[in-house]
Formats: structure tokens, C-alpha cells, sequence
């Protein structure tokens, strides 16, 4: 058996652009699929794919997982950013699906079995104040979920105390000051009603100044988070350290990782709590899975990106992994429509608060590509044609750029 061909799928059934790759073999019908979803630049990533892995791959064995995973990641000298590890990442968990459908397994089988059923997952709960806040909350409560992450307003909030001067650019703007100072408020007034059970989370999204980010950390504390977010850009990781000696407020981290080297020290030095990579920006279920055991072994958790712009595809496999790696932490799930189950029939199935990984060979999941095409990316997907992104281009009150 060889591979045959190597294509990458884009779709949009939600409005949110999608990239999933499908490696093709000499076995008739035997094929897999997998996630390189870097919505921000698909395009790119569909030429790394079809360009120059599929002419790499063509006529290789597909069993040769960790060889063909080396020699992808090898291949272009240069490497460890995120659109080859996105490319990267579609092949190696179509390798893996294949595989599984070979043997007749779940691809948690192939990782040494289920030591849980499912994965406790964490939604999204936001609002324009704290009590719309405290709704969603209870909203979600209600709908079985243990774990609910608060936001208000978004990321960075939408208040602001400041006026931009005259001239400034003012889109897509956000106040720090006022923002870090809401959150302890808001998680107040959600604590004064829910009790300590249900395990609340946030996410700074890098929007700090470092040593504001210690500030926040250290005030939301009274109020137990199962954990905070990328309260630091990955560019600043080295005030971890100043974190981790003021306060215990758990620690999340990586969501923009996509090389070894910046998550290692992390882990082996005990900055971070959790490790929360996107799979597919790291190059799929082959290093997912070594991280997992580099993590286990200095006691951190995993708590694998799952946001709307993770495909199902990508959400099939950060299940297979939770499932089977001892140290599983928690799975951000973002939901799933109806027409992302119709384009992607198969995936894990969601129940009071925890995502089931299907026992189907493989991943389980499969792309309908002829429905697929009917959720075409157009021209007003900024994004997703190679426009322009909108929601990065953050701002400070005096209106300079400023991380998202």
C-alpha cells in the first residue's frame, strides 16, 4: 500500500474557513483525513500541502508514520512555524486515522487505550456586565457543563476610561486598565452565586503589560480559577517566573506555540499548569502526543485549544488524545451546528458537559467534500481568501497596535 495523492479541503459551514487535508491510498477506498486549520492564512497553508508535501508523499508507505512526520517537518530546512506544522499536522492525523481503520481501532487504541470514557470540556460564557455574565453562567450550569469559562465583553473588555486622541485609529479597541480591572469584580459577583463547585476559568489572551498580568493574577485569586489563560505573550514568558513566586492562581499557557523550545522550560521548571497548545499549530497527533508524556512527567495537565476555528476533524483528534494521555486536564469545545455535523458526519458526541470520542476505526470523522463545496469561502471572509483579518488588529486607547 502506498499513498496516492494528498489534497487539501477547504470549506466553511459555519462562516469560519476551515482547511482539512485527505490523504489518498492504493488500497481502494482506504483513506484518512486531518485538520490544518489555520484560518487566519489558509491559503498558504493549502499551497504548503499541495505544493510541497503532496509530491514528497506521493508513493510512500502511509504506515510510516513517524518517518513520514520527520521527513515533512525536515523537508523544507527552515521549519516550526504555522502554516508548515498546520500542513504538517493534516497529513500526520490523516496517517493516523488511516492506521486506525487498518487495524479496525479507535485511534485511542493505537495510543494505548481509554483511561477515561470521555472529556470533561469548558464553553464559553460572556456578557456585557457581570450579572449577564452570571446568566450565561448559570445557563451553562444548567446544560451540564463543570467547567465555564468568563469572559465580559470579550477579550480585553469594551470598557474604557481614556480617550484616544484626535485622529487615532479606534477600531477594534480595548482599554487594559479598565479591563483588568473589571475582571476581578466580575468573577466577585459570579462567585457570590455559584460557590466554589463549579470551576471557573478565564482567558487574557496575551492583552497585558507583563507586570499588569502579575497584578491580575495575584487579585483573582480569592476566587479559586480552575485556571488563567495566556496571561502573557509567549515573547514574555520569562516573567512566568515573577507570576508563579506572588501568587497560586493555576497557570494555562501556549495557545500560540508552535516550537519545542517554548514550551520545555515551561514544563520542566514547573511555570505553567496547564499546556495549551492548538494540535494542529504544532504539528498534529505525533508531537500532541510526546508533549502529553513531556508534561506528565513534571506534573502538568493538558488543555488542548478547541475553539471555532479547530475543525471537527481537529476536535476528533484532541478527544482521541484526551481519552487515552493519564494527565488530561480539560478540552475547550466551542460546539458544533448542524451543518458542521452534516460536512463532517462522525464526530465525538457531546453529553451533560463531556465529549465522547467515537469508536469508529480511526478518527471516526469524515468529510463530505460534495457538501463541502456548497460552504465556499468568499470574498468577504476577509480572512479566509487572504484579505484582511480584522479582529488582530487590536488597539491601545491612544490608538497603536497592540497584541490580540
Amino acid at each position: 500500500m502506498h499513498i496516492t495523492d494528498v489534497r487539501c479541503i477547504l470549506t466553511a459551514p459555519d462562516g469560519i474557513g476551515l482547511a482539512v487535508v485527505k490523504v489518498e491510498t492504493s488500497e481502494p477506498g482506504l483513506d484518512g483525513i486531518g485538520c490544518a486549520t489555520f484560518t487566519q492564512r489558509l491559503l498558504a497553508v493549502r499551497s504548503a500541502v499541495e505544493d510541497y508535501l503532496r509530491p514528497l508523499l506521493i508513493g510512500r508507505d502511509p504506515a510510516r508514520i513517524e518517518e513520514l512526520w520527520q521527513l515533512g517537518y525536515q523537508n523544507s530546512y527552515w521549519r516550526n512555524g504555522p502554516v508548515l506544522n498546520n500542513a504538517l499536522s493534516g497529513v500526520d492525523m490523516a496517517l493516523w486515522d488511516i492506521q486506525g481503520k487498518v487495524a479496525g481501532m479507535p485511534v485511542y487504541q493505537l495510543l494505548g487505550g481509554k483511561v477515561r470514557e470521555a472529556a470533561a470540556v469548558y464553553r464559553h460564557a460572556d456578557g456585557r456586565d457581570p450579572q449577564a455574565v452570571l446568566d450565561d453562567v448559570l445557563r451553562l450550569r444548567d446544560e451540564g457543563y463543570q467547567h465555564i469559562r468568563c469572559q465580559m465583553g470579550g477579550y480585553g473588555g469594551q470598557t474604557s476610561t481614556m480617550r484616544p486622541p484626535v485622529g487615532a485609529q479606534t477600531s477594534q479597541m480595548f482599554d487594559p486598565g479598565a479591563y483588568m480591572n473589571s475582571v476581578p469584580a466580575m468573577f466577585e459577583h459570579v462567585r457570590a452565586h455559584v460557590g466554589l463547585e463549579t470551576k471557573l476559568l478565564h482567558d487574557v489572551h496575551e492583552r497585558l503589560a507583563p507586570i499588569d498580568a502579575v497584578r491580575l493574577a495575584k487579585a483573582v485569586e480569592p476566587y479559586q480559577l480552575f485556571f488563567l489563560e495566556d496571561p502573557l505573550a509567549p515573547e514574555d514568558q520569562q516573567w512566568l517566573r515573577m507570576l508563579r513566586a506572588q501568587c497560586a492562581t493555576p497557570i494555562a499557557f501556549g495557545e500560540l506555540f508552535t516550537h519545542p523550545l517554548e514550551w520545555r522550560t515551561l514544563i520542566a521548571d514547573g511555570l505553567i499548569d496547564f499546556i495549551r497548545v492548538h494540535i494542529s499549530d504544532i504539528g498534529g497527533i505525533t508531537p500532541a502526543r510526546k508533549l502529553a508524556a513531556l508534561a506528565e512527567a513534571f506534573g502538568v495537565r493538558t488543555a488542548f485549544h478547541g475553539p471555532g476555528d479547530v475543525s471537527p476533524v481537529g476536535h476528533a483528534a484532541n478527544v482521541q488524545l484526551d481519552v487515552a494521555v493519564p494527565n488530561f486536564g480539560v478540552q475547550e469545545y466551542a460546539g458544533s451546528s448542524a451543518a458542521l455535523e452534516d460536512v463532517f458526519p462522525g464526530g465525538p458526541r457531546l453529553q451533560d458537559g463531556y465529549l465522547y470520542p467515537s469508536d469508529a476505526p480511526g478518527l471516526g470523522i469524515d468529510v463530505d467534500e460534495r457538501l463541502a463545496a456548497t460552504f465556499p469561502l468568499h470574498p468577504n471572509m476577509g480572512q479566509y481568501r487572504g484579505g484582511v483579518v480584522e479582529w488582530t488588529q487590536a488597539r491601545l486607547p491612544d490608538g497603536s497596535p497592540a497584541r490580540p
